[in-house]
């Protein structure tokens, strides 16, 4: 699975949804791009924290399809070298 892009889409929803209270709040600007900054930096761990998880419990899925998938190959393999050996 491509989990590459998790903590960017993560940290730009925060930061519109950030964007959206701020002006329905009339924040400062000043006061609003520091909660910004604070939205993004935590939102963008959180997504790699996510993306982290993510990609250990997709790898641990995906090993025992590809042991079956080489045994498969392994089976298919020995099958030919038996058919080649005999003619």
């Amino acid at each position: 699975m491509k989990t590459k892009q998790i903590p960017a889409i993560i940290m730009l929803i925060a930061g519109f949804i950030t964007c959206i209270v701020g002006i329905f709040k009339q924040f400062e600007a000043g006061r609003f791009l520091e909660i910004l900054l604070l939205v993004l930096v935590i939102f963008y761990s959180l997504g790699c924290i996510v993306k982290l998880i993510l990609d250990k419990n997709f790898r641990e899925m995906e090993e025992p399809a590809d042991e079956e998938q080489s045994e498969e190959e392994n089976e298919e393999e020995k099958v030919t070298e038996d058919e080649d050996f005999q003619e």
